[in-house]
């Protein structure tokens, strides 16, 4: 191959395929109580899956208001709340069921783990671990399992 063929191919390689150039991942916006330490290490738990995040302190009234409006009801709420791309993540969702959503893009409202599982990601407590849902909200409001844990 000619040193010129050789550079036009290059050229016409997308930037996304060659090493250094991918697009940077979205963040994912987390919204939390200031004094949650539970939602920092959820946090962490996502930067260590390759997540970039931006977590936000927001007074109590003001996230449990941005869940009503975000169709996160009482009985899926949890600690904090977050936004990735299109999809509400409500509670201690593991990254890969968060990496799985994003690959899959169902249509839907998002992910939610109610409550505040031990065990689930932030909320370690040595070897105790509870089972626990990860939950698909429907756009109607309605739920369905979308991954277990053990």
């Amino acid at each position: 191959m000619h040193r010129r063929s050789l550079l036009l191919a290059a050229a016409a390689l997308p930037l996304t395929a060659l090493p250094g150039f991918a697009a940077a991942p979205e963040a994912i916006r987390i919204m939390k109580s200031p004094t949650c330490g539970c939602c920092t290490a959820w946090a962490d738990h996502l930067s260590a899956a390759g997540f970039r995040t931006e977590v936000r302190n927001v007074p109590d009234e003001d996230l449990w208001a941005m869940k009503e409006r975000l169709g996160v009801t009482g009985d899926l709420a949890s600690c904090h709340t977050a936004m990735a791309g299109p999809y509400v993540i409500e509670g201690h969702v593991p990254a890969a069921d968060i990496q799985r959503l994003l690959a899959e893009q169902p249509a839907a409202l998002g992910l939610s783990v109610p409550g505040m599982p031990v065990g689930s990601p932030g909320m370690e407590m040595g070897d105790e671990r509870e089972a626990f849902d990860t939950l698909l909200i429907r756009a109607d409001g309605t739920t369905e399992v979308f991954a277990r844990h053990s």
